[in-house]
Formats: structure tokens, sequence, C-alpha cells
């Protein structure tokens, strides 16, 4: 049986029940792994499957149509990070008019009693769901009573005296604060994904870069990035130390406007690496700003500022590597 599952219709997926968390999810930050983590653990003390609920679009996004806010992590990426905390199986239900219209009390019965067959649901702090929001954590209690299932809710995860959340994290991007970054997510930010073909501007400019589309999705942060390329490993001739450690690179993440670009492409230039990576999944580790993204008169002018880009990431990736090994 495939660990994911898209719709609130269908057959029992857990025969035997299950714990169940839920939330958006948007980022995986410390506060989302310790929900799913204590979700896991008990479902291992039941012997039962852990199972994470979450939703595409994200609740803010569908209700946001013009102005969608901005995107922390694609799907793929949230679905790989849920089943490496421990998840078994991901529902990754469509939020559309008609999860919109259901009730709470029939999210619980469809979903939670004969999609999965909860026996224990846990949710983060002021968690809502249902038609109007009128789902909350007492009605999870109270209708679990009369299905078999007991609801509880994990406390907030705290850094610096706040609370950890998405919405802290898109700001600490937009100012670039990747180290306040770091030490919400627990790990550094990254977006991964496949490599696709661009117009290949950047290689007629002596810049060749791996491309990224963001499927979409409103980044949240947007710029020139001192940067390190991962899953380069096994590839024909590649430094496997090199690789291992992230390669050194830099990043373009906008729009392209001295080229008149609309969608948001991360473009990222692997200094010194002249492998061939279409088509195959990576992930850009994002470690300082260099500076906003900004149009130039001319391609002339791009170029000399990206060869001054250049120049400031490997500086800023060699002082970033000494510290690690200091």
């Amino acid at each position: 049986m495939s660990r994911l599952f898209r719709d609130v219709e269908g057959g029992p997926r857990c025969p035997h029940g299950s714990v169940v968390c839920i939330g958006a999810f948007d980022g995986l930050h410390l506060g989302h792994q310790a929900l799913v983590r204590h979700a896991v653990a008990r479902a291992r003390l039941r012997g039962v499957p852990a199972v994470a609920l979450t939703f595409e679009p994200l609740p803010r996004e569908f209700f946001s149509r013009g102005t969608p806010p901005p995107r922390l992590l694609l799907p793929h990426a949230k679905v790989e990070g849920l089943c490496r905390l421990g998840v078994d199986q991901v529902g990754l239900l469509r939020f559309n008019a008609a999860l919109t219209a259901l009730p709470g009390a029939e999210f619980i019965r469809k979903v939670l009693v004969e999609r999965v067959g909860a026996r224990e649901v846990w949710v983060g702090p002021e968690f809502g769901f249902g038609k109007g929001r009128d789902g909350n954590l007492a009605l999870l209690q109270a209708l679990g009573a009369e299905h078999g299932f007991t609801a509880g809710e994990i406390a907030p995860v705290m850094v610096e005296g706040e609370r950890v959340s998405a919405s802290r994290i898109r700001a600490l991007l937009v100012e670039g604060d990747f180290g306040g970054v770091s030490r919400l997510l627990g790990r550094r930010y990254a977006i991964g994904g496949r490599v696709v073909h661009g117009k290949q501007l950047g290689r007629t400019l002596g810049f060749p870069t791996a491309n990224l589309r963001f499927a979409g999705k409103v980044p949240a942060l947007q710029g020139i990035y001192a940067t390190r390329v991962h899953g380069l490993e096994g590839l024909p001739g590649v430094d496997a130390a090199k690789a291992a450690a992230g390669w050194p690179s830099v990043s373009s993440f906008g729009t392209r406007p001295t080229v008149d670009g609309v969608e948001p492409l991360l473009e990222a230039h692997l200094f010194d690496f002249a492998g061939d990576l279409y088509g195959r999944r990576i992930e850009v580790e994002f470690v300082a700003k260099l500076r906003d993204e900004e149009k130039f008169s001319d391609l002339a002018a791009l170029t000399a500022q990206m060869q001054h880009d250049a120049v400031q990431a490997r500086a800023l990736l060699a002082q970033d590597q000494q510290r690690a090994y200091a």
C-alpha cells in the first residue's frame, strides 16, 4: 500500500487503528516536529501506524487565491520530511470546496474514524478545522468518546522566548536571518526539487545553472544567496566528500526582471562543476543572503554583478566551512 493518500473518501487505510497528527506542516519546524514525533512515539507504543493528515493546497492558500501567502515547503518535500520523522502514512488531503463545506463532525467521522481508524488524535495549539472552523480540540474530545479515540494537544515549542511558527520563519527569511531560521527549523532552510531545463541564458553568460521551479507557489524569499547543493552523491567524476558536504554555489531565486521573467525560478550555479544534473532531484541549502534581486540595464551589467556575487559567495561559504570545523 502506498504511504500517501489524497482523498477524504475511500476504504479504510488502517484496519487495526492508528495514531493521527493533523496540521498544515508548512516548513516542518521544531513545533511541527514535536507534534509528529509525539504521535509517532504513541503509535509505536500502541503497535499501530502513525498517520499525518495535512492539506494541499494549504488552507490559507485556498482562501487567498488572488494573493497567496508565501510558502516554505513544496508538497513533495513535506511528504518526504514527514516520512523521515517516522510517519507511516501521509494524508495529503485535497483542500477544495467540498472539504471546506464539510462540518467538523463529518470530518471526524469520514476521515478520522472511517478512513484511518484513529485511536489517538494529536494537534498543535489553537488548532481548528471543518466548515467555518467549527471543529476544535473540544469537539475532537467529545466525539472521540463516542467513536473510541482520545484527543490531545501538545504544548507550543518556544525558542528565545517566542513560539515557533511558520509566520515567524517567513519574516526571518525576508530579513535574510538564516541563523534565526535554522534555530526555528532545527536545520538550515533548503528547497528541493527536480532539475528542469531553462532558457540556458546563464550558460551563455558563463554561469550555467541548475534550475528548480517552485511549482506555482509563492516563495518565502527572493534574492541572491550563497548556497550549497545536495544530491550529487554517486555522479561520475564528482568529489564524494565535496558532494556530501553540499556543493558550494551561488543561487538566484526570483523572476529574473532583467530578462522580463514572470515565474519564480531557483537557479543554482555550482562552482567548478561540469556535470549534467537535468532530471536529478537536488536540494539547495541557503547559507547567506548577498543582495536583493534587481533589474539591470543590460546583460553586460548583469554579468558583471554575477561575477561579483560569485566571489562574495565563495568567500562566505569558505568562512562558514571554517566555522563548522572550528
